[in-house]
Parts: structure tokens; sequence; C-alpha cells
């Protein structure tokens, strides 16, 4: 015994039982929003119940009459037993109507919040998770929540009186038989024992894989083309049957489990109900209870062991809710974007919006977690009115630069720095200074909908000559002109027929409509030809005279019109000369 209770306490200390207590808790923090639909829910679910042990009590009443063995009224008896039957049905019902509305309510508050959560999150700490596996706990995890909030706690009350009720009748009319019907109680719990752990372990690796499949179409549909082009296919559905090959076995795995476990407990429910038939069959040859008495006893035998054996299969229900709380936990406790700026940079905003922000790196160091120093003693600025370009070999750390004048990502030594041009005011870059950005990444960032409303994007109560002016900047005016419906024209997810260049244009144009002091350019002409490219770039300081402008690129064609060009390699970040932008220039 004491080895027993040493276990536990093993376990306490490991901070699993605290674990799962305080997922479950998690869970029932959306349950307390709506008490008054779960405590309904359990009165009537309650309530159905002692609508059926009531329905049993008068079958056996009725069969007493029919045999002789009650001098009782049959058709009240019947009429009373169809009634019980039908207010049960339609109790059934309308707990069933309940449950539907809060599971999906809650449901949907859930992802709601998930969402929002990850959308505020820091992205160092968000990267860890692929966006695959975001989208299985968002999904999967999710749907395993909601529909626990009126499951295993609300049912467990619900069986727990049915479980009592039928002692109790059983009892009332024979107490050795109660005491035959609980023979399951001991085995039960028993196998229960060991189904809640090897349920947490199979309930998490499930998940896992199920996320790693997730994870594999995701990224399978976003490079179909790569695909398709280099004549992958039959290698990525080899790749996909693998996938589900290690999926088919964990469930597998966890089938053969549970069919084990459900066949043990089927196996004494049966030797339960075989006994307590014996010891009814016995009592009835004897004189000693009636035909409708041994009914009932058969009845109540059968849903005192059901009862039972449901209360203890909540637990590994319970369980597993636990563990899908646990992986949506993880990501709505990520640690979120410090906003404490916000005011300071509305402000630095609004006072320097037509005279421009000037940015600054200052003996900037920074490294991924867990990864090399990226960038060392880095030092680098861009004014209002100049168009500086970044330049050096791919993964170097032009686009970390970038991330870093955002603020996604925090330096460990030194500052990046906005400040305004007309009051002098100088802030940290940082989740409230990224107002004063617009950002064109690398790749295709058209949404699906139509030409306007991708560009709206950034303004919702841009008019369409704000709209045709921004496209006319990035050269984008012409080609969507020339579109079947203009503006209203539907792109599909990805921008759909349009060419690499004219996406290109478009994510342009859009982020000029967001109207921001900084423009950052991260590779985001390199489908255009040199003249459209230096073109946008002059069409953009031309219109917006205070602009500053920030360009990444791998071709130095662009670099002629550049007021500076900083180079970055080997984690460090230097200016080039004239001499050396012609040079660049000439190679190309």
């Amino acid at each position: 015994m004491m080895a027993r209770w040493k276990r536990i306490w093993q376990k306490i200390k490991e901070g699993k039982l605290r674990q799962v207590l305080s997922e479950l808790s998690w869970i029932y923090g959306y349950g307390r929003r709506y008490r008054a639909a779960v405590a309904w829910y359990i009165f009537l679910g309650v309530l159905g119940t002692g609508m059926s042990l009531a329905a049993s009590v008068l079958s056996k009443n009725i069969v007493d009459v029919v045999t002789g063995f009650d001098t009782g009224a049959l058709a009240p008896a019947a009429v009373f037993y169809v009634l019980m039957q039908l207010a049960r049905i339609g109790v059934n019902a309308w707990t069933g109507r309940i449950s539907a509305k809060v599971e999906v309510k809650v449901d949907q508050e859930i992802r709601a919040e998930v969402y929002d959560k990850i959308m505020a999150a820091d992205w160092e700490s968000m990267s860890q998770y692929h966006s695959g596996d975001l989208l299985n706990r968002m999904d999967n995890d999710v749907a395993s929540v909601s529909g626990s909030v009126l499951g295993w706690l609300p049912d467990a009350v619900t069986r727990l009186v049915q479980f009592l009720g039928a002692l109790g009748i059983i009892l009332y009319y024979d107490p050795t038989l109660a005491g035959l019907a609980l023979l399951s109680a001991p085995v039960t719990l028993v196998v229960s024992r060991t189904l809640m752990g090897r349920m947490r372990q199979y309930s998490r690796r499930v998940r896992e894989v199920s996320s790693q499949v997730m994870m594999f179409h995701e990224e399978s549909f976003q490079n179909i083309q790569v695909i398709k082009s280099f004549g992958l296919s039959s290698l990525y559905s080899r790749k996909l049957r693998q996938v589900q090959g290690d999926y088919r076995q964990v469930k597998l795995e966890y089938n053969k489990f549970s069919v084990a476990a459900s066949a043990l407990m089927s196996l004494v429910g049966t030797v339960v109900s075989v006994v307590c038939f014996g010891w009814g069959v016995y009592r009835l040859w004897g004189g000693y209870i009636t035909y409708g008495t041994m009914i009932l006893f058969l009845q109540m035998a059968s849903s005192l062991s059901a009862s039972f054996s449901a209360i203890v299969k909540l637990v590994p229900s319970a369980i597993s809710a636990a563990t899908a709380a646990g992986r949506v936990m993880a990501v709505t406790e990520l640690p979120r974007e410090d906003r404490s700026q916000d005011p300071m940079a509305r402000k630095l905003l609004e006072e320097n919006r037509a005279e421009g922000i000037r940015v600054e790196t200052r003996n900037l160091g920074f490294r991924y977690q867990g990864g090399d120093v990226v960038l060392q003693n880095a030092n680098f600025y861009a004014a209002p009115g100049e168009i500086v370009a970044l330049v050096g070999p791919s993964g170097e750390g032009k686009t970390t630069m970038l991330r870093l004048l955002l603020g996604i990502v925090r330096p460990q030594d030194g500052s990046a720095v906005v400040e305004g041009r007309c009051t002098g005011q100088a802030l940290a870059a940082s989740a409230s200074t990224r107002i004063l950005f617009s950002y064109v990444p690398q790749g295709n960032t058209m949404f699906a909908g139509t030409v306007a409303e991708n560009l709206r994007i950034m303004d919702q109560e841009a008019s369409d000559e704000a709209l045709w002016r921004v496209l006319d900047l990035a050269c984008a005016g012409d080609f969507v002109r020339k579109l079947p419906q203009g503006l209203n024209t539907e792109l599909k997810e990805g921008g759909g027929s349009l060419s690499s260049g004219q996406a290109q244009r478009l994510s342009i144009a859009r982020a000029l409509l967001a109207d921001a002091p900084v423009l950052l350019l991260d590779e985001a002409t390199s489908a255009l030809d040199v003249a459209t490219e230096r073109k946008v770039l002059r069409n953009v300081l031309r219109a917006e005279a205070h602009k500053t402008v920030i360009v990444t690129t791998h071709r130095p064609s662009v670099l002629g019109i550049c007021n500076r060009v900083y180079q970055i390699a080997n984690r460090q970040v230097r200016t080039l000369n004239q001499e050396e932008i012609q040079e660049k220039i000439a190679n190309f």
C-alpha cells in the first residue's frame, strides 16, 4: 500500500496530475461562460435518467398485473408507462439541442480566441510551430475541447445518478443481487487504471501524427507547381503513403488497445449479467420474487453495470480532452508581442508623416534561437527621400535585417531604431513601430478575392481613385485596366492567372496604399524587368518624396539609382563605394 501511495505522490511531484487538472480547468473556463446552459443540460440529463428508472419500475408493475401477482389496474399503469417513455424521448431531444448549441458556440469562441492569440504572439516563439501543426490544433484539438464542455463532467453527473438510482432500486428489492451486480467494479477500476496512462500516450501520439499529415498536405498544395514542374508527383504520392502509414499504424495500435480493453469490460459485464440472471431465476423458482421483479432485476443490473462502466470510461475521455486542451493552451500561452509603445509610435507617425522617418541600426547583433550569429556589429541607416539597398548572398541576413527593423525579431546586442525627421524623437523597433512601415515580402502574397479587395486590405475606405493612383505608381495600372472586370476582377488564391511580375506590382501597390513613411521591399521587384523595376522606385520617390525606401536584392541593376548600398556577408554589414557598385552593375 505504501509503495502505491509513493508512486501516486511521485506522479504528483512530476506535475502530471497537476497538468491534467490545469488543462481541464482551462476547458471549463469556457464552460463557466455557459453555466446556465450547462446546468440546464445536467438537469435534463438527470430528469431523463429518472424517467428511465421510473419506466423500469412501471414495467415491473405492468408485468405483475398481467401475470396475476398484482391486482392493480393495468390501463392506468400502461398509459403512464407510455407517457413516461414519450416524455423521456422529448427530454433527450431537448438535451441534444442544448448540447449542439453550446458546443457550436464554444467551438467558434475558442477558434476565434486561439486565432487572435496566434496573431498577437511573439513571432520567434510562434515560429517553432509549423503552420500545418497550428491548423491541426485549431481544427481537431479545438473540436475535442469544445465537445468536452458538455461531455464528460455533465455525463458523469448523469451516469452517477443512474448508478445510484439503479443501486437503490435493487437494494430495496434484493440486497444480495446488488452485491452481485457490483462484482464488475474492481475489474473495471483495474482496467481503467491501465487505460488512463496508455490513453494519454496514444492520444498525444495520434494528434502529433495527424499534425504531420496536415503539414504534408499543406506543403504539397503550396508547392504543387514546383512538384508538377519537376515531375515529382509520384515521389510525393509515395511520401504521402509513408505519412499515412505512420498515422494508420498509430490508429490501429490505439484501436487494438481499445478493442482489447472493451472486450475485457464486455466479458466482465457478461459474467456479471449471467450471475445476476442465475440469481434471479433461483429467486423466481423459489417463489421469492415475481416475474415483474425478475425483469426489473435484469434491467437494473444491466443499468448498474453500464453506468459504472460509463463513469470509468469517462476518465480516459477526460484525459483525451485534457491532452487536446494542453496542445491548444501551448499556443494560446505563447508570449505576446510587446505593444507598450503603441501611443508613442502613433504620435511619432502623426508628427512626422509629412517629413518622414529615419531608420537606423547601431552595433546590432542577432542570432536566431539555437542558431549561429547572423549579424554582428551591424550599422545601417536610411533617411527620408532615399532608396537604400541591401545586397549579399542568399541566407546572409538581408531578410533578417528587415525583420529586425519591423520588430518581428529582437536583437541580442545593439539596437534598431526609428527616428522622426521633424521631431527627432527616436523609438526602438518593436511591434508598436510597425505602423511606420509598409512591407512587401518575397513570393506571391495575393489573396483570393478581387483586385480591389486585395488592395483595400491596407485601407478599407480607399476610393477607386486612390487605388488607381497606387496601381499607376507600381506600374500595374495598365494591365489591371485590361483585366476582364478591372478592379473587380476575381483573383484566385496566390493571384490565379497573374504572372509573377504582375503579382509583385500589385503587392507593391497594396503596400503604397498603406501610406507608411517607410517602404520595405524584400526581393519584391525580382520578377520585374530592369526598366520597370527602376521606374517603380522612381515613381515612389517622385510621388512621395518623404518616403524612406529600403530594398533587398540579388540584382545589382537597381543599385545605380540607390543613395547607398550595404553589403551583408559573413555576419558583417558594410557600405559599398561607387567603384564597387559600378563593378557589380558591370558584372551583372
